[in-house]
């Protein structure tokens, strides 16, 4: 039997709009991933093997050269490992742990860029550095949050003060006379996005430019770097201001923390108007799909008329109406026409009804 009107309660299985995006971020994300690891794997896996091949060859022709075995080699290369942590390094770079190297690691921990060139070796460093860590990343998140704003606030009112004294401006005043009062005008996402874009750019374009001359690499690694350093992701593959003359440069110094912050901010603030732009375009997503699903459940009522045979709704709804002269009418189904029979239209009460 079944019953349709406001009596009904039928709890309804569709999640909200909000529930829906997040399952279709999720696995969009875990598409997106898989896609990264395939391409990456297929990129950087040959070479990995190629390093393997080369390093062991190398060892073994050092340990054969100099008459030592192959395991006293690499326990000694065990030891170079454990003490690379603690700062020693194979070319003597600059003090790791002095006040300037320290406050450099304190600045990668709390804007979690986290090189990990350094990393505190002693029990309580490692204490320290989850409650120090904890603290100073959420005030630069705090802090990152109120950049974003102050630069939709300067761009607002660069807007505005373009509408008011920009060339079509004029000619409307000409011709309407003064305006009254101006509505308030806040950038588009898309606008706030470009206008990023173009910052974070020249920010990265400019540091590139000092890192190529101060660090000596090339001018592509560097922008690889300040992508990697200003995004946040920290690979330590290259790091900044690591080498033993930079330890008296303090202009450079000063200079790489200042473009360091700036460039997390920009990039912090890409993101996040990135980010409104995706959940946009989930929802016309979302949007899309329910219209097709709506599209397609009207085709199918459109075309159930033309078939011969009526398929019974296997859903069934229970009403709370048990007044005895309430009366339903149901569809009895004989089992001699057909698989499903021939439809009898019978309308009952609920006395009637077992």
């Amino acid at each position: 039997m079944k019953k349709s009107g406001p009596c009904c309660r039928c709890p309804s299985l569709k999640p909200s709009r909000n529930t829906a995006q997040f399952y279709l971020l999720f696995l969009l994300i875990a598409l997106y991933m898989l896609v990264g690891a395939l391409v990456f794997s297929s990129l950087e896996r040959p070479a990995e093997l190629q390093a393997h091949r080369l390093w062991e060859k190398r060892s073994e022709d050092f340990a054969h050269k100099h008459g030592i075995s192959l395991g006293e080699l690499k326990s000694l290369l065990r030891h170079y490992e454990e003490a690379r942590i603690s700062g020693v390094r194979t070319e003597q770079g600059r003090a790791l742990w002095d006040l300037p190297g320290a406050f450099y690691f304190v600045g990668t921990v709390v804007s979690t860029i986290g090189f990990g060139v350094s990393a505190p070796s002693t029990v309580a460093g490692k204490i320290l550095l989850v409650f120090y860590g904890l603290l100073g990343c959420s005030a630069s998140i705090l802090f990152f949050n109120l950049f974003l704003e102050r630069v939709i606030t300067l761009l607002t009112n660069i807007l505005l003060w373009c509408r008011r004294n920009g060339p079509a401006a004029q000619v409307q005043e000409k011709r309407d006379g003064p305006a009254e009062g101006n509505k308030p005008l806040k950038p588009s996402i898309y606008q706030l996005s470009l206008i990023l874009f173009v910052v974070v750019m020249l920010v990265a374009c400019a540091a590139a430019s000092l890192y190529s001359a101060m660090e000596g690499w090339t001018y592509l690694e560097s922008l690889y770097f300040c992508f990697v350093a200003f995004s946040t992701v920290g690979f330590g593959d290259l790091v900044s201001g690591q080498r033993a003359q930079h330890g008296e440069t303090r202009a450079y110094q000063v200079a790489n923390c200042l473009l360091m912050l700036l460039g997390v901010c920009c990039m912090y603030s890409l993101f996040n108007s990135i980010a409104v732009i995706i959940k946009q375009a989930l929802s016309w997503l979302l949007g899309t799909l329910e219209r097709l699903y709506n599209t397609i459940g009207d085709c199918r009522r459109q075309l159930r008329p033309l078939f011969k045979f009526c398929i019974p709704e296997s859903n069934t709804c229970y009403c709370d109406d048990k007044s005895p002269n309430k009366k339903h009418t149901i569809a009895v189904y004989s089992s001699d026409h057909g698989t499903y029979g021939k439809a009898h239209i019978v309308t009952i009460s609920n006395r009637n009804m077992t």
